[in-house]
């Protein structure tokens, strides 16, 4: 989406990338906020993604029209590229930067996220372990977190599905994806926590998923309301736990398995209508939006019982804390609630009553 990969963290030919065409400024800001894991492809975009159009000689990948924001996917940059710039960023670290990968649900197949899946994890003498190795990459990725796709519920989605469809297949999907691999951690796809899709989602997949996504944007002109808007997020989360125990008691699911937990994979301030998706949503930030972020931090972390992840949308360029010229890299106001949070909020949560 806009210039988050081309133009942001991908830019051949500038004099700030390094040899791979990675932007070397914009490695240097990511890894003072020490990230623990990045989602990828994308949102929306994902639906009609193909990710073998995205492996081997660049010169022959097929340049494809991207459906979601109506650009043009070049497919320079995908998979193996993608693992690489991780292990760049994760130089220096004690553990690396997880990756976290979204499956094409909208026109995508089993088939295709079953050999996504092997083309990454796979250790075997198969055919697409192989590809990865004749590729030059001879060790598995070990890509834990799979998503079982994006917003499906949106009439903006391509293949929007019915929760009662999307149900059915994401059961499918996750029962074929832990035969193949039964270490992968497995996202369902929730809508807003309050929804009546969230509840049917969770009450027909509770048994075949770790973690349930939601997602939430705020914004507001009026400063009061910006900086308090992400309190609706706690509610959020709070419903969709409880969600998540009904599902867990109608299915009858033992105290002994682990709790499916909430991945808020998409929040951030952002106003479509002063940053239009299709226009790249760049954002320019005030210190109202920085308060805001401190607050949706804040709630992450009083809700850490139920949030097993958050992943701010997006990293650079679009609704981002970085902004990126050809000329340098500027860190928004939303970036420093952001490193504080990294710096200082780290270990145990104490509930104080």
């Amino acid at each position: 989406m806009g210039r988050c990969i081309y133009g942001g963290i991908y830019d051949p030919g500038n004099s700030l990338s390094d040899a791979h065409g990675y932007r070397t400024d914009v490695l240097s800001a990511l890894r003072e906020l020490d990230i623990p894991v990045i989602r990828y492809p994308g949102g929306n975009f994902v639906a009609t993604y193909h990710w073998q159009d995205g492996i081997g000689p660049k010169e022959r990948r097929p340049a494809r029209p991207e459906l979601a924001w109506l650009g043009t996917e070049t497919n320079e940059f995908g998979t193996d590229e993608f693992m690489h710039w991780l292990s760049v960023l994760s130089e220096g670290k004690e553990q690396r930067v997880e990756p976290y990968f979204c499956l094409n649900f909208g026109t995508g197949t089993l088939d295709e996220a079953l050999a996504w899946v092997e083309y990454c994890n796979g250790t075997r003498n198969t055919h697409y372990a192989n590809l990865r190795r004749a590729n030059g990459h001879p060790e598995p990725y070990n890509i834990k977190y799979w998503a079982l796709g994006n917003e499906m519920w949106g009439p903006w989605q391509v293949g929007q599905m019915s929760a009662s469809v999307y149900a059915s297949q994401a059961a499918q999907w996750a029962k074929a994806l832990r035969l193949l691999d039964p270490s992968l951690c497995l996202i369902l796809c929730g809508e807003t926590g309050v929804s009546s899709w969230d509840h049917e989602v969770l009450k027909e997949c509770i048994a075949f998923v770790d973690m349930h996504s939601i997602h939430h944007y705020t914004a507001s002109n009026n400063h009061v309301m910006n900086a308090t808007a992400p309190l609706s997020a706690e509610r959020a989360i709070e419903t969709a736990g409880a969600l998540i125990d009904i599902a867990r008691i109608e299915k009858k699911i033992p105290s002994s398995v682990p709790k499916t937990t909430i991945c808020f994979d998409e929040w951030n301030v952002w106003d479509p209508v002063r940053a239009p998706g299709e226009q790249g949503a760049e954002e320019s930030y005030t210190l109202s939006d920085a308060l805001a972020v401190g607050v949706w931090l804040n709630v992450f972390v009083r809700q850490s019982r139920w949030v097993g992840m958050a992943n701010i949308a997006q990293s650079v360029n679009v609704i981002s804390p970085l902004m990126t010229s050809k000329d340098g890299i500027m860190k928004q106001t939303t970036w420093w609630p952001l490193l504080l949070f990294s710096k200082y909020m780290r270990g145990w949560t104490v509930g104080v009553h």
